[in-house]
């Protein structure tokens, strides 16, 4: 079989083949086709990304004979569109600089965040399952063994993640909890070749080139369809390739890294209340759900995801979003719903912020911010302009809609929500959403003033303060002076127009729902018990840190992490 080399030059062109379906070879089949293998590896890692990658890396340096197979064309799933950050807890570069980040006080700030609802600090797992503590401490016990490990094999060196604008660690997304005893200073981010644009290409190109350098065989453009069983043991893979059928064994275990679901509609419409578009790559289709509750998995959540906003009228042009609407810029700026009323901290983290689309009212039977409305003044898209969503120049977007009063804004938001009616359930504003959206803009240009938001808190805490200034980085040439307020991140809006705003939905990085795992990245069938030789990490199992984004690189870092737990645990498993 001849092998599919294709590099990171190369177009991606297409999107994500269809979720795979279909039977397991199971029990005497297996045994009756066990000689007809195309391939043959100790293990097998399904996808290339920061899970898939580390996973295959760490096994090859282990020793084993590793065999990488992805199904779009290029290596490097959607870590290689990231800014390639990973939130790592008591890495060796904290310790290097004296900082201190103790076992348990991680533990409880992981516990409280991943699982308000259930967090008791009294009890010796914090309020939680033994499988859920476990896996908080498993990625306490491994993130920084594992960056140390892909440092020590000469795949990536890396540093310690700054915001450049305060010179200062970035602060972690839920920096206030009084759990957090360190709350900057746990992302890392490549050493050489970091950035928004440039780290998550450089860590999935470090770890493609690493595998190549060591001639592990890597199959491009190769779909996994099916798990092989033999006596409830997984001893391989069916995929497809070219047409044809590809079976390739696994002697030790075959490594899930193969990402999420945002690209299948199906499954969006049946487990997520909206998701209209995601960053993900176009492989992001969710084929391992299919394949695992084949193979008799248990099933974590399936309704959780990395979430973000997005602008709602490009992703119904396009479902694949380039970017995303993560740190919203702009000091003079709000967040209303349908009824012009205020709804979130607009500089609250883009994961958690999302969330409040969900809210449910039961008197109703609506929910009342489905939609948000970014309204914003001149001032804000003047000297910010560039920093997504604002245009460096504003005839370049067709998705931002005008008005010389708030009135006229409003008119013209109900014309472009009218003509997009059939793909969001007939959204439209309330009869009074002008007059409410001048009151809210009145109420928050007196906070402004004032520095305090005593709704929901804007700026109060270091990580919307800190984050602003690096989301909001000043327009050369605004005509506009710095903000003189005393909190940064809030301005007035301008007592006259023109007015702006963008219609925001809920989006996603990637989805981070599947199967359940264990402390060891192993898949666990349905009555809890491991499926020998199947392991799972990345966005294509339940996330272990539910729907807790720690801090920045939450997703790689946890990727990470479980990619390599996954491997030392393969490789120590007995040949089948």
């Amino acid at each position: 079989m001849t092998e599919r080399h294709l590099h990171r030059r190369d177009i991606l062109v297409g999107a994500g083949a269809a979720m795979a379906a279909g039977a397991i070879a199971t029990g005497a089949e297996a045994q009756n086709r066990a000689a007809k293998w195309d391939h043959e590896a100790d293990i097998i890692c399904v996808g290339s990304g920061a899970a898939a990658g580390t996973a295959a890396v760490i096994a090859a340096g282990r020793g084993a004979s590793v065999l990488v197979v992805e199904k779009m064309p290029i290596m490097g799933g959607t870590t290689g569109k990231s800014g390639g950050v990973c939130w790592i807890p008591n890495n060796s570069k904290l310790r290097a600089r004296g900082q201190s980040d103790p076992r348990d006080d991680c533990l409880r700030y992981m516990a409280r965040y991943a699982y308000p609802n259930l967090y008791d600090p009294g009890s010796p797992t914090l309020g939680l399952s033994d499988l859920r503590f476990s896996l908080i401490e498993a990625t306490y016990d491994n993130g920084s063994i594992a960056i140390d490990e892909l440092t020590s094999l000469g795949v990536v060196d890396f540093k310690e993640f700054r915001l450049f604008q305060v010179d200062r660690p970035a602060p972690d997304y839920a920096d206030h909890l009084p759990e957090n005893k360190l709350p900057a200073g746990r992302c890392l981010e490549p050493a050489v070749g970091s950035g928004s644009s440039e780290g998550g290409n450089t860590l999935a190109a470090k770890l493609e080139e690493w595998l190549r350098a060591k001639n592990v065989p890597i199959l491009t453009d190769t779909r996994v369809t099916r798990v092989v069983k033999e006596g409830g043991r997984v001893i391989g893979v069916e995929a497809e390739q070219e047409g044809r059928t590809l079976r390739i064994r696994a002697r030790k275990g075959v490594i899930f890294g193969s990402g999420g679901y945002a690209h299948n509609v199906e499954l969006i419409r049946r487990h997520q209340v909206a998701l209209y578009g995601s960053c993900a790559t176009p492989g992001a289709t969710g084929d391992f759900i299919a394949i695992a509750a084949e193979a008799g998995a248990m099933m974590g959540p399936l309704n959780n995801a990395w979430r973000t906003q997005v602008l709602l009228e490009e992703a119904l042009e396009s479902r694949t979003m380039g970017f995303c609407a993560f740190v919203l810029p702009g000091d003079s700026m709000i967040l209303v719903n349908k009824f012009g009323r205020r709804a979130v901290n607009e500089k609250r983290d883009y994961n958690d912020r999302t969330r409040v689309h969900f809210t449910f009212d039961p008197t109703h039977e609506d929910y009342p911010n489905h939609l948000l409305f970014m309204l914003f003044d001149e001032r804000s898209i003047d000297a910010f302009g560039g920093a997504y969503p604002f245009p460096a120049d504003r005839r370049d977007t067709r998705y931002l809609v005008q008005g010389e009063t708030i009135e006229e804004l409003s008119r013209n938001l109900a014309v472009r929500l009218e003509k997009i009616s059939g793909a969001t359930g007939g959204a439209r504003l309330a009869p009074d959403f002008a007059q409410r959206a001048k009151a809210s803009i009145e109420r928050f240009n007196g906070y402004a003033k004032a520095g305090r938001d005593p709704e929901f808190d804007r700026g109060l805490h270091a990580y919307d303060r800190e984050w602003h200034m690096l989301f909001s980085a000043r327009r050369e040439g605004t005509k506009y002076p710095v903000n003189p307020m005393p909190n940064v991140t809030m301005h007035p809006f301008t007592e006259k127009g023109p007015y702006y705003a963008y219609i925001l939905a809920a989006g996603a990085l990637d989805t981070n729902s599947g199967p359940a795992i264990n402390e060891k990245a192993q898949v666990l069938a349905a009555h809890g018990d491991p499926i020998p030789g199947l392991y799972g990490a990345g966005n294509c199992i339940s996330s272990p840190s539910n729907t807790a984004y720690y801090g920045a690189g939450g997703t790689i870092g946890l990727a990470l992490t479980f990619g390599y737990i996954a491997a030392i645990h393969a490789v120590r498993e007995a040949a089948a």
